[in-house]
């Protein structure tokens, strides 16, 4: 038997073909385009993620024929907080509004005006990032399409829809809407009724482990599967990826340094700590909760810099080493699309500090690494005052491959890092390990085990951590310049 893991992220679309001994097989990616037709405004069409999840089936069914028609369950992952308004027949009514969308300012607090007991029931702060801000948005500024719609999906449950004909959301993700009693587990009436909306309007409910709906028999045929595959219930991009890394079990962590940077932690209750600005979610798989501080500009800032530079981030880090020698001169506040923990200012923007005539290329990529990781490490001060402190954590994402921007972590966070070989299959991996624990129904610690090889460990050093804790001082004066000048 083989599985397969569908992650539906903001930059592009990725699938795994996973076999009984969970190597990957075969895997496929396809690219995604977002729009920002106006300042703070992120969007995507949610008919190229339909298309781009065809061909990356396609590419797998290419790969890797016998396999793939073996398939018995899909997974999917998904980008969270996604605002997909669609009509009663289903259309889609506007682009989908995206996660690092900041337009909905004013509504978080109307939201939270509306109904006091806001961050008692969803164990998290308002922020415009999050869909229910949206809705309020949409309702205010465009009430036609308010009134025409008769439902709101996240993106990969409209994904699903398209797959599979069924309506369904997992916990992890219908967590990040603010719509979610995320202790008990169940959409809460009085925060739909904050926004205009009842449950009508929302998808039903399964943990990220069970089945939710088969594929549509005919695209079935068509994709080349012997038989429809089962769909679990899946994840939020994250919870994906902590299920792809081990991370089940209470006081697991890691950092991931994607386009936006998360460091997480696995909990076994409900733990909010809303105030400070960081997220207590639903895990994918019963009887899991979980923390994270979430910073919206991580490996989007060296992406940025690159651009600038008119140089591949590849070409900008090779001459920094595998290591920092000391801190770079310049400084910069990473906060190009405003930034979540512990901020939870979309209008926050980013800059470079302390620049001189003798300053060069070099140091300022260095500054855009350092900048960061120190954003990294407000957002670690929040979870700890939430929680035990966090020693060690697995490192992911594109930019968890240099070694360099690992050591600079390590010790700006104080902690140590690992980084694993086979770890960058990530949220598609961790979906196609749910998608095997719909169909077997097997215990989640028998299957979601730590990555396989030999980790390389990033431990602080004692001069360079110290010297980065003086530098963090500096960083400090001008971040709060940076939250100023919004």
């Amino acid at each position: 038997m083989s599985y397969i893991g569908i992650d539906l992220g903001t930059s592009s679309v990725k699938a795994v073909l996973v076999d009984e001994r969970q190597r990957v097989l075969a895997s496929r990616t396809c690219d995604l385009a977002v729009r920002r037709p106006q300042p703070l405004w992120s969007e995507q069409d949610p008919a190229d993620w339909i298309e781009a999840a065809i061909a990356v089936l396609r590419g797998l069914g290419d790969d890797a024929p016998a396999a793939f028609r073996a398939c018995k369950g899909i997974g999917l992952s998904g980008q969270m907080h996604g605002a997909v308004l669609l009509d009663e027949a289903d259309r889609p009514l506007r682009p989908c509004i995206l996660w690092n969308d900041g337009r909905a300012t004013a509504e978080c607090a109307a939201i939270e005006a509306a109904e006091p007991a806001s961050r008692a029931i969803t164990g998290n702060i308002a922020m415009p990032g999050f869909t229910a801000p949206k809705l309020l948005w949409v309702r205010r500024h465009e009430p036609d399409l308010f009134r025409r719609t008769r439902r709101v999906l996240l993106p990969k449950a409209y994904l699903r829809l398209a797959l599979t004909g069924e309506t369904i959301e997992d916990m992890s993700d219908a967590a990040g809407t603010l719509w979610l009693d995320v202790g008990a587990r169940d959409w809460s009436q009085r925060m739909l009724a904050a926004t205009g909306l009842e449950l009508g309007h929302m998808p039903a409910l399964v943990e990220g482990s069970r089945p939710a709906g088969r594929m549509r028999a005919e695209l079935s045929r068509e994709l080349g599967f012997a038989a429809p595959p089962l769909f679990a219930g899946g994840a939020g991009d994250n919870a994906a990826g902590a299920v792809g890394l081990g991370a089940v079990a209470s006081g697991d962590s890691f950092l991931s340094l994607g386009t936006s940077g998360v460091l997480w932690r696995t909990t076994d209750g409900f733990a909010p700590q809303a105030d400070s600005a960081v997220h207590a979610f639903c895990h994918a798989l019963p009887g899991l909760w979980h923390q994270m501080s979430v910073h919206l500009s991580a490996a989007a800032s060296l992406a940025w810099w690159a651009a600038i530079s008119g140089r591949s981030e590849k070409a900008l880090l090779a001459p920094l080493g595998t290591r920092p020698e000391h801190p770079s001169p310049a400084l910069f506040t990473p906060y190009l699309s405003g930034e979540r923990t512990p901020h939870n200012d979309p209008r926050m923007r980013g800059g470079f500090a302390r620049l001189g005539h003798g300053t060069g290329r070099e140091a300022m990529t260095q500054a855009v690494l350092e900048g960061v990781a120190f954003a990294l490490r407000d957002g670690k001060d929040a979870l700890e005052a939430a929680g035990p402190p966090i020693e060690m954590a697995i490192a992911i994402g594109g930019g968890a491959r240099s070694p360099l921007w690992l050591s600079i972590l390590a010790n700006v966070l104080d902690m140590t890092l690992l980084r694993y070989p086979a770890a960058e299959a990530g949220a598609a991996f961790g979906a196609a390990r749910l998608a095997r624990l719909a169909c077997t129904g097997e215990d989640p610690l028998a299957i979601c085990r730590r990555p396989q090889g030999r980790a390389r460990s990033f431990v602080p050093e004692p001069n360079l951590a110290a010297a980065y804790a003086e530098h963090r001082a500096l960083w400090g004066r001008a971040a709060r310049f940076s939250r100023e000048l919004r």
